[in-house]
Parts: structure tokens; C-alpha cells; sequence
């Protein structure tokens, strides 16, 4: 049979047509499916390329790719009203994909609902509640006994729904999604904010709450403010000591942590096919810390290379024949424009405490020095979600190697975390994870471990100063170990290599000199590693559970006395009155971010049991009053004490409350947890400076009202111990800002307005009490 390519020409010439008609023909003939473990679930280039056409022929103006996959799943392209950061879009996305923490309530959201199966496909992941201790084999078996219960909920769950369940120890959700289910043009969402990690594979893929999770499982359409699009045009080409980290590093230093709010990060120039496809990956991945709705890059040779050693070769066939709408349109206009020469880029670490504050490697040194940052580094830790692919294995260990052939060894303590089982299973094959062990390293379990705070660190105490390099994402405070003081700075995996065995922040690979075992000096070769492997992957062991085709016999049991789950109560109604008197629980002072909010690490157990893990509603956010965390003033007793128990009180007394935030309130993770807490314990509005995009849509998902100050400088009018109302409920529409009455303990009163981003459907949401009590109605 003649090459599938060979019948395009041959039909083009037949029919007379525009390749990408002819490739809708073979489409449909061909029927690739989206991944091998849902052979009947179909990828629909043929719709998308409609699509494209309905919206092209309206707008009549060139595409971004962003806009060419964003609006080629719109659920009605040809009367959605399109305005970039404006109109909210109904989109119908392929499908969802969920970690274990997240999965939990999303879960326990969708059997609220009552519906018997979910709509798209979609799936679970067990790779957050595995806690970093002894080593990955102690590690696995410590955390199946530990979350038994958690575990047997998800799986059941998953068969009785028909969602696909990845046991633990399969690996992180974004590696597994880029190893089976991405694929270029596909439009994913999942419940974790680093979803974007498929823009490597040429996919819009963004991270969302549970709640949104459930309304597409649903086969809700699901809104999306029209995002903005911020090109980056990358020239030149990556080499030496340079990593595609490194690109978003910098990027991340020139938009901060709220630069890309609201907006898609759109890679695009002759610099993109010097980078890898897992390389790409990387950078998406931690483009979620700069607030971007996702990022993504143009399908090139490097996907198809990825996808052919995935066994996808039939998914890059096909994405070769619809390419044109896999790329940009040639002048398609970006609302900002950054470039980027890739061959004058240098390696960069970032930190500490937030990822955005950017240093070149050959300076960070001085700078620790000169601000008082411990420069001795205690530990390095390479994978996470971010940096786990075989070529940042495979550059960590070139870097290992030389230090090895000179008799030395790591003088900080070293991780590595593999990003799957596939990925652990070769990297053991072909002797990369053998070197690591050897220069002094530990290979954890496939799995988040240390980088979302699932580390049971021993080696100092909580409140001592210490430096640690990662090659993770994040780096907030406390955010890997529960320490304030632990001064975290991210990278990339060869970097954090270099700097582990050298054991200070002074060293810079590119100029400086280690002294080996023998007394001689030499300096480190910048690493090269092949980007996949020359032999197949390994696949290792079989991980995945099918949902199975009859689950009409299948229980999902969750006991009334569990500690780790907790069936979902509706939340109550709005009243129809505006709200009077509210007390503020908290002013945050600064940086607030889910983190600060709901903490990670130990409480991640409870993320199934809403009364349980609300116990540490806001524990790590400052309060302006006495600049300490978990300390706030009941305003009943005049007493100060934890956040928690003060809104409980409040609860149980009958006092509706309010937070008020700083800047870019709830940065960070997708926990929808953030939004649940404070709903659950009695809250019903956050009034801050700006919020970040996922936090913002959570809060108005649990029928919270997320409120922004008109004028910022509002912010200093309100004090902790002043109550206020918000008026104008009874006529709330889009557009129109509320007003807020701000009572001071004196008997005086100042009037402020507030904005709101509410458009007519999350309005219902927040007069029904919840998104999920408005989809219950309209079953009704």
C-alpha cells in the first residue's frame, strides 16, 4: 500500500482541494485514536479544522495557535462572542485528567451529582499522597498501606464511573499524560495547576479545580475568560551549560508571578526546534508561575520524534496532514511580545521563595553573600514534574560521571525522582539511575514527594536557616519541608547536580575549577545526554487499571466514620440579602497563595474529608494586625487564636466573615480546597488587590464571592477589627462593581467599590450556593 502520505498528494490533485480537507477525508477513514488505552475515543482533527474555518471566516484576521485549538473547541463557534480578555468562551474540552489529592472532591463532587458515567475521557493518578523518606521500593509500600482507604476509594470510584485509574507508583500525573495522552491540538484539562506540561506536545492543556473538572465530566460545556496571548519568540539555540529551564526562568523573571494572568504563553521562532520535546514540556510546566492560563508550543519534528518513541507514530502521521493548524498563522498578532536569543541565554537558578526572582548561576553566589542567604548547600533534588524526562536523567548523570571519574561524590545530600515508571525502568536499564546512586544520590518513588512537601526531612530542625537546590517548580516558603527558614532556589537538573557536588552556592559550572580526589584540579564539560533513549522504553511494570465495560456491580463505600473521606453536603443557598455586618477573619499581609491557604505536605491526607483538612484554612498566611501567621483576634472574646478555630467560632455563632488579601491572592496550586475551607467554615466573600486566574474561578465555583478593590489603595481603609456590608446582591450583574459600607469600631463609615469578573452563569452559581447545587437544579 502506498505511503499514507503518497494518497494525500495523489487526493490532493484528485480532488483539488486544501491538504487539510483532504487529510479530514483520511480522518475519518483512519479513526487514530487519542491514546492506545481508549481505542474506540477518537482524535477529531476534522472538527477542530471546522471549527478553525467558522471562527477564521468571522474574525478574518491570522490565528495564534493558542487561539486555533482554544477556539476549534468552542461549543458554538459560530455564535460565541470572542473578545481575548474579555468574553467568557464555552469550550468542549477532550478530556480530564486528575491527581490523587484533587481526585478525592472532584470525585466526591461527581457522585453529588448523580450522574452515572462521566462524558469525556477521563483520568486518575496517585501520585501526591507517596511520602519521601527511606527510598522509592520503602517509600511505594509505606504510602499503599497509609492511604489504603484513599487508594480503594479512587479505584472503585474510577470503575464505577468509567475513568481510567493509574495506581501509585505509576509516576506523576504530567509525565504520564505526556508519555500517553497528550498529543498536538488536544484541549485538556486537569486538577493540578502544572498541567500545562502538555503545551510540550502541542496541546492547550490548563489547570483547573475539581469543580471544573466535574461540570466537563458532566458534559457541561466549560467556561473560560477569553485569554489574552503573550508571544515569546526564541532565536538562537540552546547549548553548553543552557537547558530549556532555563528559558522559563527567564521568562519567569521578566513577567513575576502574575505577569501571564489571564493570558496564554505562546512559544514561537527558529529557536523552538533546538529544544527537545520533553525540554518544551519543562518550560509549560512552570509557566503556571507566572499566573499563565497554560503555554504552548507549535507542533514540530521533535514532537513527532517523542510521539513515534511512544508509540504514537499514528497520532504524527496524522498531525503532519493538519499541521497548518498545529502552528501559528504567519502575522498573527500577540497582545505582548518577549524575545528571547537562546544562543546568549545563561544558565539561571531562581530564589528564594518565589520563583520569579531570577539570578544568572554565575551570580547567585555573591548575591546569596551580600542579602545573608546560607550558601553551604544542605541537599539537592532533581525530577518532579518539572525535570524528570529521560534527558534530564540523562544530562544529570553526564554531570555525575565526570565528578566520578575524579573520585568525588556529592557533598550535599542528593535526591532524584523519577517522573514515571517508564522513566524509572529505563533510566535503571541503561545506567543513568546506577551513576546517580553511585555519586551519592537516592532514588525516590515515582511520585511529587519533596517538591509539593511530601518529605520527611531529618537532617535539621524546623526554624534553622538552610539553603536546598531544586530542579522542582515552586519554591514559596515552607512549600518542600514545612521550614520557614529553608531558603529553596530552583533550576535545572545539571545545574542542581554541579552545584550538589560541589556544596555551595558560590560554584559556577561554566568557569569554576573542583579538586579531585588525587589533589588536581578540573573543571566540569557542560552535559550532553541523548533527548530519548536509542533502545524502546522500558515500560516497567503494568500500572494502569481499565475502567471495566459493566459497573453496574461496582460500590464506591465511603464510611460515615472515616477520617480521610467525607461524603459533600450541599452548601446553603443565598438568602437574597445583601450581606450585613460581615466580621473580617483575617487581613493578609503579602504573599498569599494556596500554600498559605490550605497547606500541602501532612494535611494532603485529609484532602477527602472537607471538616477535617479545613482545620488548616489560611495556618500560613500573615495577619497585618500582629504580623504573625495563625494568629487572628476574635472579635467575640478579644482573645487571639489559630485562623481555624476562629472561624469555627464564628460558624457556630452565627457571624458570616470575610478575608481580605493582598496582591495576586491564591498563586500557585490548583486546590480547590483554598475555596472549600472558607465556604465550609462559614465565609462568603475575599476581597483582595487581584487574584490568580484558577483560585479566583474556585471561589466563585463554592458560591464564594471573590471581590476586588476599584481603587487598590482601599485596601489601607479597612482594618481587621471594622465590619462590612456588601450591597447591591439583589441587582447583581456583570460589569456592575458592588458597594461596600466599611463600619470602623468609632460609630464612622467610609463607602468603597468593589469589582467582580461574575458573567450571568456564575451568578446563578453564587444566588444557588454552588456551581455544583446550579447543575442539580437544571437536572431538575
Amino acid at each position: 500500500m502506498a505511503p499514507y502520505s503518497l494518497l494525500v498528494t495523489r487526493l490532493q490533485k484528485a480532488l483539488g482541494v486544501r491538504q487539510y480537507h483532504v487529510a479530514s477525508v483520511l480522518c475519518q477513514q483512519a479513526k487514530v485514536a487519542m491514546s492506545h488505552f481508549e481505542p474506540n475515543e477518537y482524535i477529531h482533527y476534522d472538527l477542530l479544522e471546522k471549527n478553525i474555518n467558522i471562527v477564521r471566516k468571522r474574525l478574518n484576521r491570522p490565528l495564534t495557535l493558542s487561539e486555533k485549538i482554544v477556539y476549534g473547541h468552542l461549543d458554538d463557534p459560530a455564535g460565541q462572542e470572542i473578545e481575548r480578555g474579555k468574553t467568557y468562551l464555552r469550550l468542549r474540552p477532550d478530556r480530564v485528567a486528575m491527581q490523587d489529592a484533587t481526585a478525592q472532591m472532584a470525585m466526591l463532587q461527581f457522585i453529588s451529582s448523580g450522574l452515572p458515567k462521566v462524558a469525556v475521557p477521563s483520568t486518575i493518578h496517585c501520585d501526591h499522597l507517596i511520602e519521601a523518606q527511606l527510598g522509592g521500593e520503602k517509600d511505594l509500600r509505606r504510602a499503599k498501606d497509609i492511604n489504603q482507604e484513599v487508594y480503594n476509594f479512587l479505584a472503585t470510584a474510577g470503575a464505577k464511573y468509567g475513568v481510567g485509574f493509574w495506581r501509585p507508583g505509576s509516576g506523576i500525573i504530567h509525565q504520564i499524560i505526556l508519555e500517553n495522552y497528550a498529543y498536538p491540538g488536544v484541549l485538556l484539562i486537569g486538577t493540578d495547576s502544572h498541567t500545562p506540561n502538555g503545551g510540550g506536545l502541542g496541546g492547550i492543556c490548563i489547570g483547573v479545580g475539581g469543580a471544573d473538572a466535574v461540570d466537563v465530566m458532566a458534559g457541561i460545556p466549560w467556561e473560560l475568560k477569553c485569554p489574552k496571548v503573550i508571544g515569546v519568540k526564541l532565536t538562537g539555540s540552546l547549548s553548553g551549560w543552557t537547558s530549556p529551564k532555563d528559558v522559563i526562568l527567564k521568562v519567569a523573571g521578566i513577567l513575576t508571578v502574575k505577569g501571564g494572568t489571564g493570558a496564554i504563553v505562546e512559544y514561537h521562532g527558529p529557536g523552538v526546534d533546538s529544544i527537545s520535546c520533553t525540554g518544551m514540556a519543562t518550560i509549560c510546566n512552570m509557566g503556571a508561575e507566572i499566573g499563565a492560563t497554560t503555554s504552548v508550543f507549535p507542533y514540530n519534528h521533535r514532537m513527532k520524534k517523542y510521539l513515534s518513541k511512544t508509540g504514537r507514530a499514528d497520532i504524527a502521521n496524522l498531525a503532519d496532514e493538519f499541521k497548518d493548524h498545529l502552528v501559528p498563522d504567519p502575522g498573527c498578532h500577540y497582545d505582548q511580545l518577549i524575545e528571547i536569543n537562546l544562543s546568549e541565554l545563561k544558565p539561571h537558578i531562581n530564589g528564594p521563595f518565589t520563583p520569579d526572582l531570577a539570578h544568572p548561576v554565575a551570580e547567585v553566589g555573591r548575591v546569596a553573600e551580600k542579602e545573608g542567604w546560607p550558601v553551604d548547600i544542605r541537599v539537592g533534588l532533581i525530577g518532579s514534574c518539572t525535570n524528570s524526562s529521560y534527558e534530564d536523567m540523562g544530562r544529570s548523570a553526564a554531570v555525575a560521571k565526570q565528578a566520578l571519574a575524579h573520585g568525588l561524590k556529592c557533598k550535599s545530600q542528593f535526591t532524584i525522582t523519577p517522573g514515571s515508571e517508564q522513566i524509572r525502568a529505563t533510566i535503571e536499564r541503561d545506567g543513568y539511575a546506577q551513576v546517580l546512586r553511585d555519586v551519592g544520590g537516592i532514588v525516590l518513588a515515582n511520585a511529587c514527594g519533596p517538591c509539593i512537601g511530601q518529605w520527611d526531612r531529618k537532617d535539621i530542625k524546623k526554624g534553622e536557616k538552610n539553603t536546598i537546590v531544586t530542579s522542582y517548580n515552586r519554591n514559596f516558603t515552607g512549600r518542600n519541608d514545612a521550614n520557614p527558614e529553608t531558603h529553596a532556589f530552583v533550576t535545572s537538573p545539571e545545574i542542581v547536580t554541579a552545584l550538589a557536588i560541589a556544596g555551595t552556592l558560590k560554584f559556577n559550572p561554566e568557569t569554576d575549577y573542583l579538586t579531585g580526589k588525587d589533589g588536581k584540579k578540573f573543571k566540569l564539560e557542560a552535559p550532553d545526554a541523548d533527548e530519548l533513549p536509542k533502545a524502546e522504553f522500558d515500560p516497567g511494570q503494568d500500572t494502569y487499571q481499565h475502567p471495566p465495560t459493566d459497573s453496574s456491580g461496582q460500590h464506591v463505600d465511603v464510611s460515615p466514620t472515616s477520617q480521610r473521606l467525607q461524603l459533600l453536603e450541599p452548601f446553603d443557598k443565598w438568602d437574597g440579602k445583601d450581606l450585613e455586618d460581615l466580621q473580617i477573619l483575617i487581613k493578609v499581609k503579602g504573599k498569599c497563595t494556596t500554600d498559605h491557604i490550605s497547606a500541602a505536605g501532612p494535611w494532603l491526607k485529609f484532602r477527602g474529608h472537607l471538616d477535617n483538612i479545613s482545620n488548616n484554612l489560611l495556618i500560613g498566611a500573615i495577619n497585618i494586625e500582629n504580623g504573625k501567621a495563625n494568629s487572628v483576634r476574635n472579635a467575640v472574646t478579644q482573645e487571639f487564636g489559630p485562623v481555624p478555630d476562629t472561624a469555627r467560632y464564628y460558624k457556630k455563632h452565627g457571624i458570616r466573615w470575610v478575608v481580605i488579601g493582598d496582591e495576586n491572592y491564591g498563586e500557585g496550586s490548583s486546590r480547590e480546597h483554598a475555596a472549600l475551607e472558607p465556604r465550609h467554615l462559614g465565609g462568603r466573600a475575599i476581597i483582595t488587590k487581584s487574584f490568580a486566574r484558577i483560585h479566583e474561578t474556585n471561589l466563585k465555583k463554592q458560591g464564594l464571592l471573590p471581590l476586588t478593590f476599584a481603587d487598590p489603595a482601599d485596601y489601607n481603609k479597612i482594618h481587621p477589627v471594622d465590619k462590612l456590608t456588601i450591597q447591591g446582591l439583589k441587582d447583581f450583574t456583570p460589569g456592575k462593581p458592588l458597594k461596600c459600607i466599611i463600619k470602623h469600631p468609632n460609630g464612622t463609615q467610609e463607602t468603597i467599590l468593589l469589582n467582580h469578573t461574575f458573567n450571568e452563569t456564575q451568578i446563578e452559581w453564587f444566588r444557588a450556593g454552588s456551581a455544583l447545587n446550579r447543575m442539580k437544579e437544571l437536572q431538575k
